[in-house]
């Protein structure tokens, strides 16, 4: 069981966040401050050190030099989140801003632990070592990325990749909530001559709108009320390497044109300032939203939009994946079996067909949630499909049901390895519904008939034969 100790001044912080790690098989010890984590513990003993900044006495970033060798792990505010970037640069394995969301501490402290048990490897392959996922997935092919999936969209997406990452281009990434777009980015950073450089993560919706072009671009000492000392943006601690910016949907209009001088020019200047100053940044761009309608609306700014869509990457939804949500899905409970300690826990036929036929609104976000509430809440080694909490009907999953027939497409009568599952399903409707009622369709396909007839809707395909709900 990892050990992992808390540096945290403020109590409430501190108990919540023991909680939450005690919650998911971790030993944690703590600490109000620098001093207190100096005379009470060795730090040898420890495998990850989380710490606030600002503490009495020291800042945590004290840590990193006394730390000998375990990998320190920094929680700031979004007001002084510049301060954790220059953090990062005395050697701290990475930031997180307060206040955190759970899920997002715990993927980063699961990271931090698992990259701390790999070899040292080349920067470009650093991503790939440190994932799980390439070989449960059993997929040298893209071992580089670092992202799971072997479906065509995916193999289109990490030859896009392979091919844009070494050069400086502007990349827009497309794609639903919680699709993994940040992944493509990092794959995108990792195969970049920049790989050495630090790669700045910055999303646009969770930084208040007042902040954000200070965060962003910097301040100059009394430019508003509260700048009491100048201060570099995030684009600046990004110099020489890359910025990504998630939602940047969210961006505001002010702020979009500031940006949009970092992208023309080159340069940037501090709000308050009237100095410019060059800097080297490779910008990477997320968003769920459609910028074009956007920016035809006024709400974005039509000359960043075509700044920023120099190259597009799009992420297929988990819903067109196929049998990839069940590769994913596996990686997920690895995770959870070495976590809880359960090496017998795997999940039920009837669970995998449910994770197949589901269809994943929130995506690979919402499939991590169900399989660890699954694997907490399995009171045996099999978790049932039940478990999952997905909104589908199990009682009607078909007894005869091929996970491998309807992951592939090799049901078919003509090809189709490549077909996703959403492919798979419109060319089995329109090849078998002339003779087949709705029942038998749903029956084959392993799907309740409310299922069968909102994916009709959902797909376009009309019925073409008015008598086949009859049985």
């Amino acid at each position: 069981m990892p050990h992992i100790l808390i540096v945290e001044d403020e109590a409430i912080i501190r108990s919540a966040l023991r909680r939450l790690l005690e919650r998911n098989q971790y030993h944690i010890s703590e600490a109000g401050s620098v001093q207190e984590a100096r005379e009470r513990y060795s730090f040898a003993s420890f495998d990850l050190i989380v710490s606030d900044l600002r503490l009495p006495g020291a800042p945590g970033t004290e840590l990193i030099q006394l730390a000998e060798g375990t990998p320190v792990l920094i929680m700031t505010s979004y007001a002084s989140l510049r301060s954790a970037v220059d953090s990062m640069k005395l050697g701290a394995v990475d930031y997180i801003a307060k206040p955190f969301d759970h899920d997002e501490m715990l993927q980063t402290i699961a990271r931090i632990l698992h990259d701390r048990q790999q070899p040292v490897v080349a920067p470009a392959r650093e991503k790939a070592a440190a994932t799980s996922a390439s070989d449960s997935a059993g997929s040298d092919e893209y071992g580089d990325i670092g992202i799971i999936g072997r479906c065509q969209a995916m193999q289109d997406l990490y030859g896009k990749i392979r091919k844009v990452a070494p050069t400086d281009s502007n990349v827009l990434v497309l794609g639903e909530s919680g699709t993994g777009k940040e992944l493509v980015a990092r794959a995108l950073h990792n195969l970049s001559r920049r790989a050495k450089a630090p790669m700045i993560s910055v999303n646009c919706a969770a930084i208040p709108e007042t902040l954000i072009e200070s965060e962003l671009f910097g301040h100059e000492k009394g430019a508003f009320t509260g700048a009491s000392a100048s201060r570099a943006g995030l684009v600046e601690a990004a110099d020489g390497g890359t910025l990504f910016l998630d939602e940047i949907g969210e961006l505001p209009l002010e702020a979009q044109a500031r940006l949009l001088r970092v992208l023309q020019e080159g340069e940037i200047r501090r709000v308050g300032s009237v100095q410019s100053h060059k800097v080297d940044v490779r910008l990477i761009a997320a968003t769920h939203r459609d910028l074009k309608t956007l920016s035809k609306s006024g709400q974005f700014r039509e000359d960043l939009y075509y700044r920023l869509h120099v190259i597009a990457l799009k992420l297929p939804p988990l819903r067109e994946r196929g049998a990839d949500v069940l590769a994913i899905a596996e990686t997920f409970l690895a995770h959870q079996r070495e976590r809880q300690g359960l090496e017998q826990l795997h999940l039920s036929r009837e669970a995998r067909q449910a994770m197949l036929h589901y269809g994943w609104p929130g995506n690979v976000r919402e499939l991590e949630n169900a399989i660890e509430r699954a694997a907490i809440l399995s009171e045996g080694p099999e978790i049932k499909a039940e478990l999952l909490g997905i909104d589908i009907e199990f009682d009607e999953l078909d007894e005869d049901f091929d996970e491998t027939a309807l992951a592939s497409g090799s049901g078919s009568n003509e090809p189709t390895e490549d077909l996703s599952l959403e492919d798979y399903f419109q060319h089995f409707v329109l090849e078998h519904q002339d003779h087949m009622t709705e029942t038998e369709l749903a029956r084959k396909l392993g799907i309740s008939r409310k299922c069968l007839w909102e994916r009709r809707q959902r797909l376009g395909i009309p019925r073409r034969k008015t008598g086949t709900t009859t049985t």
